[in-house]
């Protein structure tokens, strides 16, 4: 469909008649209420007022806010003694009737806590249920155990010192089992005593035995 000079003067005509743009595509023929608007555009006709009207101006309208008062000075006035209350006269029957025993509330419903289960199936505590460390135990006093009679007296193990003798009398097996426990001698580990039982001096060797003759035949090879 082309725009002819005659249609164009029919559109300007049916335009300015204030015809709608839905009627003047019905009379032209062949052209769309869409085309009929575009073509008056491009051709600078005036535009129509938007159809759509609102309902109530007055409702969509902002209302403007009231003036605000500004409140009076309050006036300071002086206190009134309150009345005294009229004692309520006594009623025989609400005297007489029982004290009705108030409703138990209902017992809420238990509510449901969340468990969460750490590595090794022990059940973490939640931030609410969270208890003191537990105080440490006292410590034990440690009491010294009774020396077996057999060694009643004597120097023990746990007797020894720098200054007395440690050179053991009997079997480590035995229960009489005990140390010398005499003073040291100077420079020694042991009393004098038994200083000349671990330190015996070595012979001259003029004065030393001679070995054992070899056996017939040298010694024996393993």
């Amino acid at each position: 469909m082309s725009w002819t000079d005659d249609r164009i003067d029919t559109l300007r005509t049916m335009w300015e008649k204030g015809m709608t743009a839905s009627q003047i595509a019905e009379a032209l023929g062949d052209v769309s209420r869409n085309a009929v608007i575009g073509k008056a555009h491009r051709l600078g006709l005036q535009s129509r007022p938007s159809p759509v009207k609102a309902n109530d101006d007055s409702a969509s309208a902002t209302p403007a806010p009231a003036p605000v008062k500004k409140a009076a000075p309050p006036v300071m006035e002086a206190p009134r003694p309150a009345p005294t209350p009229a004692p309520a006269p006594a009623t025989p029957s609400a005297a007489a009737a029982p004290a009705t025993p108030a409703t138990p509330a209902p017992n809420a419903p238990p509510q449901q806590i969340m468990r969460s289960v750490g590595p090794g199936g022990f059940v973490r505590q939640a931030p609410g249920e969270q208890q003191p460390p537990i105080a440490p135990a006292p410590p034990r006093r440690l009491v010294p155990a009774k020396p077996a009679p057999e060694i009643a007296g004597k120097t023990g193990l746990l007797d020894l010192n720098d200054k007395i003798c440690k050179w053991p009398l009997g079997h480590p097996g035995e229960p009489d089992f005990h140390f010398c426990g005499d003073k040291v001698n100077p420079g020694f580990p042991y009393c004098v005593a038994h200083c000349g039982h671990a330190y015996q001096a070595q012979l001259p060797r003029r004065d030393r035995r001679p070995p054992p003759p070899l056996p017939f035949g040298g010694p024996r090879v393993r």
